[in-house]
């Protein structure tokens, strides 16, 4: 991508966003998109955004799954999303976590678990984001101060339809 012009980018929280939040959310079984949610991403794409999903996974640092559960998960998602002709251009995660039973994903203050920003650091490293007119949507305080730290813009969501409570974030969304 290098040379490609600078794009916004939507910063999406996986759990309570883009899905319910049910408590370390790993198996399909489990997994109930938010109303709007695939519509969301597709008329992001459709308006020439970038979709990244910036997500703390500490269930995979707890023991309660693996990261490859968490990417078979993220490959089903990615699947369904084709079929409403919508795409994610980049899965972040952050297994780590200060208590975590498993030593390898323990750390103090995990650089890239919000609301610390790596994850969005990272993401506007490997990408050409145009960081003003980008957003990040989450639904807790940690994401939007991440957002503030990485220096886009955050918005809490608060459940309901997230196509709508997008529809003002893209003048293409229609």
């Amino acid at each position: 991508m290098p040379g490609s012009p600078p794009r916004p980018a939507l910063f999406l929280d996986r759990d309570g966003v883009l899905n319910e939040d049910r408590g370390f959310v790993s198996r399909w079984e489990d997994f109930a998109w938010i109303e709007g949610a695939r519509e969301a991403v597709a008329a992001f794409n459709a308006a020439g955004w970038l979709v990244i999903v910036v997500t703390n996974q500490s269930g995979v640092g707890r023991g309660y799954y693996s990261e490859a559960d968490m990417h078979a998960l993220h490959e089903r998602m990615v699947r369904d999303l084709a079929a409403a002709h919508a795409h994610i251009d980049a899965f972040y995660f952050a297994p780590h976590h200060p208590e975590a039973p498993v030593e390898s994903y323990r750390h103090p203050d995990p650089p890239d678990r919000k609301p610390n920003p790596g994850m969005i650091l990272r993401a506007l490293a490997d990408w050409p984001i145009d960081r003003e007119r980008s957003v990040l949507v989450g639904d807790k305080p940690s994401d939007i101060e991440a957002a503030a730290r990485a220096g886009i813009r955050g918005l809490r969501f608060k459940g309901g339809d997230l196509k709508r409570f997008l529809i003002d974030e893209a003048a293409l969304l229609g």
